[in-house]
């Protein structure tokens, strides 16, 4: 895989990377999927959403985070960040499928890590917003819980990194979690417009 640096030529240099992505067989991932979930948004963002894998509904179309936690996730931007996912940039840790949304596994994790690790330089956001435990655990080399890490931001990178809850999990967990998501989401904003 080519090594790059945050250029004007971003979004070309993503795009190429995703052509590449689209043919990748590093791991059983590939064997499942429909296609590869690469990302999407703004190649210039400077706010980036890492999430853990695609679902069904990514895999079949493509996009990550188009189901329901997605439709949550755009209604917290546009309320507590005020903006559009067209204005962020969104990926996940894996870019295909785990069967079953079955957690991804460790040589899962590590074959796509360069793939996100190449986003990540591309884009070169301002703030990394982490949404659920795969996410934080990686990009901070961490085994703490996303319960323990969230509620702060850490240095990562030149950048700052802002765990939170997957948006699953604020379906899942109700009111409480959703605060805790909306309070996150205004950190990020914050340290943004920083």
């Amino acid at each position: 895989m080519p090594t790059s640096s945050p250029t004007a030529d971003a979004p070309a240099r993503l795009a190429l990377l995703a052509d590449e992505a689209a043919g990748c067989t590093r791991c059983g991932l590939a064997e499942g999927r429909t296609q590869v979930v690469f990302g999407t948004g703004a190649p210039d963002a400077d706010l980036m959403f890492v999430g853990e894998g695609p679902g069904a509904r990514e895999d079949e179309q493509g996009l990550p985070f188009v189901g329901r936690s997605g439709q949550l996730l755009d209604q917290l931007l546009r309320e507590e960040v005020g903006l559009d996912r067209s204005d962020c940039y969104i990926a996940n840790v894996v870019k295909c499928r785990p069967p079953g949304n079955r957690d991804p596994k460790p040589d899962e994790i590590a074959a796509c890590r360069p793939w996100l690790e190449e986003q990540l330089e591309l884009i070169d956001p301002t703030v990394v917003v982490t949404l659920g435990n795969f996410a934080a655990r990686l990009l901070l080399d961490t085994d703490t819980g996303i319960t323990k890490l969230r509620g702060q931001a850490y240095h990562f990178g030149g950048r700052h990194l802002v765990p939170t809850f997957h948006p699953a999990a604020a379906l899942r967990g109700g009111a409480d979690v959703l605060a805790k998501m909306r309070a996150d989401l205004v950190r990020a904003k914050k340290l943004v417009a920083a």
